[in-house]
This record gives C-alpha cells, sequence and structure tokens, in this order.
C-alpha cells in the first residue's frame, strides 16, 4: 500500500516514522524547503523511548507519482486550504483519505471534494518540532479511524495503519469523537486565550466558574448537533481544565502567545458559526474570538 504523509511536521513526522519502521511504504508531500532538509539531513525523531533519523521520500507538487492508496493529511488547519488544490494528482478512485486535524470543517471540505473517499482521523500525541527534528514528550501515541456516514474502514487501511509504536482503534462513531475532542479543546483555547493565563493561575484568580461555564458551552454545541460528550470525556475535561496548580495552556494559545499562525477561526471561529446556526449561546467563545481577532496581545 502506498501512503502519501500530507506534511512532515509533529505529527506526520512521528506517525510517517512509525510506519516506516513497520515497513510501509511512505512518501511525504512537502515544500521546497522542507524537502532540501529531509534530503539533507533525513527525518529526525526523538521519542521517549528512541532517537531515530531515517532517510525518507518526498515529493512538493504533482510530479507523475499517480494515486496513493493512503493519504494521511497532517498539515495544520492554517494550510489545510493550501494543500486542497494540490491533492487532486494524488487522489484515485480507490484512494482512502485519513485528515488528522482538529474540528470538523475539514472533513467536510474533503467529503465535498471526494465523496465517499474520506475517513475520520483521530490522534493522540504529545509532539513539537524542534527546528526540523521531531520531539515526542510523552509516550501517549494513539490513532483512532472511523468511517463516515455508515463507510466501513477498509481492512487493508486498518492493517496498514496498525503498527508498532501506535495504539491504533476503530470506532463506530468517530464523527463523536472527533466532537468530542474539538469541545475540549475549543473550551481549553477560550479559557486560556480569555484569561491568558494557564488554568493554574486562572483557578487562583478566581476563575474556577468561568471555566465550568466554557466547558458547558462547547458541550452544548456538540449536543445540539447531536454529538453529545461522553460522561468520560466529561470527566477527562474537567480533570485537566480545574486542577489547582496546572500550568495547563493549549496549543492555540501557545502559539497565539508565540505570534505563530494560529488554527483560532478553524477550532473556535467555525464552532461559534455552528452555535448561532443551532440558536446556542456562547458568550465565553464570542468574546475570546472578539479579543484575537482584534489582535489583543495574550
Amino acid at each position: 500500500m502506498r501512503i502519501l504523509v500530507v506534511g512532515a511536521g509533529a505529527t506526520g513526522g512521528a506517525f510517517g516514522t512509525l510506519l516506516q519502521e513497520a515497513g510501509r511504504d511512505v512518501t511525504y508531500l512537502v515544500r521546497p524547503r522542507k524537502q532540501e532538509a529531509l534530503r539533507r539531513d533525513g527525518l529526525r525523531f526523538i521519542s521517549p523511548t528512541a532517537d531515530r533519523t531515517h532517510a525518507v521520500k518526498t515529493i512538493t507538487a504533482p510530479d507523475g507519482s499517480g494515486a496513493f492508496d493512503l493519504i494521511l493529511v497532517t498539515v495544520k488547519a492554517t494550510a489545510f486550504e493550501g494543500v486542497l488544490g494540490e491533492l487532486g494528482a494524488f487522489v484515485g478512485p480507490g484512494t482512502a483519505i485519513i485528515p488528522i486535524l482538529n474540528g470538523m470543517a475539514h472533513v467536510d471540505r474533503l467529503e465535498q471534494l471526494y465523496p465517499g473517499q474520506v475517513l475520520g482521523g483521530l490522534a493522540r500525541i504529545v509532539a513539537t518540532l524542534d527546528g526540523d527534528v521531531v520531539r515526542q514528550q510523552t509516550a501517549l501515541t494513539s490513532l483512532t479511524v472511523g468511517g463516515l456516514n455508515g463507510n466501513a474502514v477498509p481492512a487493508e487501511i486498518s492493517k496498514a495503519l496498525d503498527v508498532p509504536g501506535v495504539d491504533f482503534s476503530v470506532v463506530d462513531d468517530v464523527t463523536g469523537a472527533l466532537w468530542e475532542k474539538w469541545a475540549f479543546i475549543a473550551a481549553a483555547g477560550i479559557i486560556n486565550c480569555l484569561f491568558r493565563a494557564p488554568v493554574g493561575r486562572i483557578i487562583s484568580a478566581g476563575g474556577r466558574s468561568k471555566i465550568l461555564e466554557a466547558i458547558s458551552e462547547t458541550e452544548s454545541v456538540a449536543a445540539a448537533a447531536g454529538h453529545p460528550v461522553s460522561d468520560a470525556g466529561h470527566g477527562q475535561a474537567l480533570g485537566l481544565l480545574t486542577q489547582q496548580g496546572s500550568a495547563f495552556t493549549s496549543s492555540l494559545y501557545r502559539d497565539l502567545s508565540a505570534g505563530f499562525p494560529s488554527e483560532a477561526e478553524h477550532i473556535l471561529g467555525d464552532l461559534a458559526r455552528r452555535a448561532r446556526n443551532l440558536n446556542v449561546p456562547t458568550p465565553l467563545l464570542d468574546l475570546t474570538l472578539i479579543q484575537i481577532r482584534a489582535g489583543l496581545p495574550l
């Protein structure tokens, strides 16, 4: 099975390495600067258990490679629209596409372009880019996939993705799982970006009730959309976002604080639009978006 990994950042580099180490045929779609670095230095992936560097296959644009059997879209939402126009050359009638992004807008876009060929994907990994080096902070490396609109996950896809080092699973309701994660990361983004501090400092300042309100807002949107957050998911959100002394901050907050391109519109803006369509009030979400859009420093 020929696998195309779109992006060789933290997520794509980590999962691509593990797939390659299991003998899978992996190619990366990257920008020219990234291709030059990978050709020169290889792809280095430092996990809690190993530090390795592999030579990798790369392409930068349609080059006659033809259709791939499986495409993993691992770029951030800020780069997503830019790669959409390049995917067509690599998609054939039998190609399966698994986007691994936060939110849901990307799923809708891909389904419009390639109906019936898109699977839901959900990754859990704590990894960052240090220059061109992928560094994984914890051992957690999981990948969950599932069919959309009643479609099943082909057996050959499951076999290709079930490799050592990845906690792989197939679920019946992947859309519900995507909404559950979206509700959590949106709540975390609201909390950190609106109050401009880690969770522990917000609680110490008397903000616990507002944290609970933010969680309630995002979970209310998910429920109104037909995908209520499970008791386990709600409990996990409470555990992470209401812990005394916690240094937790969301990736959205960290990107904005560092002046990096952020997924604010993809994560928060899209959720706010859906909330309005569903007549769900989201005052804290709306305030957070005003602050971010106005460019106030975090």
